[in-house]
């Protein structure tokens, strides 16, 4: 079965031929699917067909067939709870909804490499990851369905609460580690981040720190080809992880729909963080199936026979091909699954549909732990202002 972290006397093995990367994006539509020819880790071909790889092998040799079905149950669980949301989002259920659909062997691949003393530091996307690390079905929504201004409780599962601000959290991530290698811990911190981001001077300036400080954190990329309305090949003239070498720190590029490549290179990278020897970046190159948010309209920037390429490319479809070939998927299994996604479903609605409006002053609660006075005379104003309202109605 899967073991949290592995550490085989084997590095990460960062681009090694710069010279030959191209300098130009490829000809053909900046979103289109790679194929298996390319340049990435892949350990699961597009087909289903287990591909060797005698340097990233090693990271995932305790990964049997059990393992393998574990990570197929988790991917099919966050595309169903997705799913749901957007569903929720569609009936007024939800103010906004991130889809994440087509990235689900990013996220799940990448979480499944973490301890759990390791923290994630995560966009607003990554609620596969946040499943991974136990959030409960009702805190996915609490944020979109408005009753909190944050889902879950960061220490519980070892994840802060989304940040909006793009690339902000790779700051977060970085003094974090910094504070993990001073305090003699282990631990590691993740910063998942999308291409987009990776415009951002947040992102640039965390990895200039993180390097600098041979912080233990790793720049966990999903390069979904999109940010928001503009494909990637308009900022990046090269791949994104080529940009990492500039700044001292090693970049790895993984086919992000094959979950054993993805759950390889993120051992890796974490490993090479937990051993003092500084950050990763890690290109995880998928594809955002569905829209930026459900306020966003894909139709209006995507070519149309692109996401049926990237749909053959489906990060579910391959591994449930590579264990029916190996006879590891039973229809009773498959079963049990389905009922599980179903389940889980039924509780982020459940739990959505139950959530109560909180009362308004409920705001102030958690500003700072000690009370402040200034905070009291805030809290107070906004009674006051309320109070108006009600005088009105009366």
């Amino acid at each position: 079965m899967l073991r949290s972290d592995v550490s085989p006397d084997r590095a990460l093995r960062p681009h090694e031929d710069q010279g030959t990367r191209p300098t130009t994006v490829p000809d053909g539509p900046d979103d289109a699917p790679p194929t298996d020819a390319d340049d990435l880790v892949r350990l699961v071909s597009a087909t289903g067909e287990r591909l060797t790889d005698p340097v990233h092998d090693p990271w995932v040799q305790d990964v049997d067939d059990d393992a393998l079905v574990a990570l197929y149950e988790d991917m099919v669980v966050v595309r169903r709870f997705d799913i749901e949301a957007v569903a929720l989002q569609r009936q007024g259920q939800l103010g906004l909804w991130p889809p994440l659909l087509g990235q689900e062997a990013a996220q799940v691949g990448s979480a499944r490499a973490l301890r759990r003393d390791d923290f994630v530091f995560s966009s607003y996307r990554e609620n596969g990851v946040a499943y991974c690390r136990g959030a409960d079905p009702t805190d996915l929504v609490r944020v979109w369905r408005g009753t909190a201004l944050s889902g879950w409780d960061p220490w519980a599962i070892g994840m802060a609460t989304p940040q909006i601000v793009v690339g902000a959290q790779s700051l977060h991530a970085t003094g974090y580690a910094i504070g993990c290698r001073l305090d003699g811990a282990d631990a590691v911190s993740v910063a998942y981040v999308g291409d987009g981001a990776t415009s951002q001077g947040d992102v640039h300036e965390a990895m200039v720190f993180a390097a600098s400080a041979s912080a233990p954190v790793v720049f966990f990329c999903q390069n979904n080809q999109w940010a928001i309305s503009e494909p990637v090949g308009l900022v990046a003239r090269r791949p994104l992880a080529d940009r990492a070498p500039g700044y001292g720190i090693p970049g790895v590029r993984v086919d992000g729909n094959d979950v054993l490549a993805v759950l390889a290179v993120t051992r890796a990278a974490v490993d090479r963080a937990r051993r003092g020897e500084g950050p990763t970046f890690v290109e995880a190159v998928t594809y955002r199936m569905g829209p930026h948010t459900t306020s966003d309209d894909p139709t209006r920037y995507v070519d149309v026979d692109t996401p049926a390429q990237w749909a053959a490319r489906d990060p579910l479809l391959r591994v449930e091909r590579l264990l029916e070939s190996r006879g590891a998927l039973s229809e009773d299994r498959s079963g049990e699954i389905k009922e599980k996604a179903e389940s889980f479903a039924h509780q982020v609605r459940e739990g959505c549909l139950g959530l109560a409006v909180p009362d308004a002053l409920s705001l102030f609660d958690h500003v700072l732990v000690t009370p402040s006075p200034v905070v009291e005379r805030q809290r107070d104003e906004y009674a006051a202002y309320l109070a108006m309202y009600e005088e009105v109605e009366r």
